[in-house]
């Protein structure tokens, strides 16, 4: 895990300002961290958050922890960049139900807000400066300092016995063959419930998720139909590789899987 890419601080500043704010919504009541909270685990502890009129929405919340990481963003894949993503989500009318026109006037009428932009982007707020700044922050979201890192950077002891037989069997069973790359996931698509149903059939084809600070985000699936990380290791090994776990395999993968919870601003990324 890289660090954070270097960024302008103020720009960082600015953007996580903006992702706290509930003005960027219709109702003034929703902002982006009520969802995807960054002093938690990124996103929040619940199976499908609701949308402004309180129907479930379509997906499992993913953590914006890392989310710079992939090479696509949401469970379709349906964003290459985090700007695309940021306005989407804005303008999404289950989401924050506003238009960034509504957002921008909102701002200029806050002389703080203007004070701030102006300082950061020589200028007033305006679309460019506003998805910018949310990005930036976005980008800063990573968390290094997992067990796993530390272990792959030669410290013997970071990871457990189990943790390494965990390690073993997520490249001999073939979970690796879909959660790879830095991010353990989060650079390719694949159809589920190949060998058996995983979860909703729809859509078919997903955007692999990333794995890391995975023992934080329960629930999981995109229809966060596994309450626990146990279940989801073995409905996952059965759906997709027609393989039943026995309890020590699922106990060592799952130990695994908790060495790659990482830090954020020097604390341990936790569930909410």
């Amino acid at each position: 895990m890289p660090p954070p890419p270097p960024a302008d601080p103020l720009k960082v500043a600015l953007g996580e300002r903006l992702f706290d704010d509930p003005r960027l919504s219709r109702d003034g009541q929703r902002a982006c961290s009520s969802c995807h909270d960054p002093h938690t685990n990124g996103a929040d502890g619940n199976r499908l958050d609701t949308t402004l009129e309180g129907a479930p929405l379509r997906f499992n919340t993913s953590t914006v922890f890392n989310a710079a990481l992939s090479f696509r963003l949401d469970w379709a894949g349906g964003f290459r960049t985090l700007e695309a993503q940021a306005a989407s989500s804005l303008e999404s009318p289950d989401i924050m139900g506003t238009s960034i026109d509504a957002v921008l006037d909102k701002l200029r009428n806050d002389p703080d807000m203007v004070a701030r932009f102006r300082e950061t982007y020589g200028a007033g707020p305006d679309r460019a400066s506003l998805l910018d700044a949310i990005a930036t922050f976005e980008r800063s979201l990573l968390t290094p300092g997992s067990p796993f890192d530390r272990w792959l950077q030669g410290d013997p002891g970071a990871l457990t016995a189990e943790a390494q037989d965990g390690y073993r069997l997520f490249k001999s069973l073939g979970c690796v063959s879909c959660h790879q790359g830095v991010n353990i996931g989060g650079n390719l698509f694949q159809r589920h419930g190949i060998f058996h149903p995983l979860a909703s059939p729809d859509p078919a084809i997903l955007r692999v998720p990333s794995l890391r600070n995975i023992a934080t985000t329960a629930p999981y699936f995109h229809d966060g139909s596994a309450a626990t990380l146990d279940e989801a290791v073995r409905n996952m090994a059965l759906a997709q590789l027609d393989r039943t776990l026995s309890d020590p395999q699922v106990a060592a993968i799952t130990a695994f899987l908790r060495s790659l919870t990482g830090t954020y601003k020097g604390h341990p990324v936790t569930a909410p």
